[in-house]
């Protein structure tokens, strides 16, 4: 996979993610993708911070969305090789101090298959 067929899944991944569209999200990943949060392991800590396939992503996600409604993402910083995506970007939520975010995907196949998450 070429680095112009990589940003734009990452593109995408924001898109998804801003609209709260949960169903355009998941049809980025692969069924077995893996996700790694400081978030989840502090929210939920017997995942330590990893939770596997998409009935995990959903279920975290949507619980984001419901606690969340005003959760945003603004993207700064894409760097890329051909199967790896490090996006640096700003969350947002309503009444919280705004968090500086780092996050990889790894892409094969035109599908996110592991993602992982960095912020202090």
């Amino acid at each position: 996979m070429t680095e112009s067929l990589v940003i734009p899944i990452a593109k995408k991944w924001f898109d998804a993610f801003n609209e709260h569209n949960l169903e355009k999200l998941l049809s980025l990943y692969d069924d077995n993708a893996q996700h790694y949060s400081p978030k989840l392991k502090v929210r939920n800590p017997e995942t330590k911070g990893l939770i596997k396939g998409k009935d995990a992503l959903r279920k975290w996600w949507q619980d984001s969305f419901d606690r969340l409604p005003s959760l945003k993402y603004i993207p700064q910083h894409f760097i890329a090789d051909d199967s790896n995506v490090f996006m640096e970007y700003e969350r947002y939520v309503d009444g919280e101090e705004v968090l500086s975010v780092g996050e990889v995907l790894e892409i094969k196949d035109g599908l996110i298959i592991a993602s992982r998450v960095y912020h202090g």
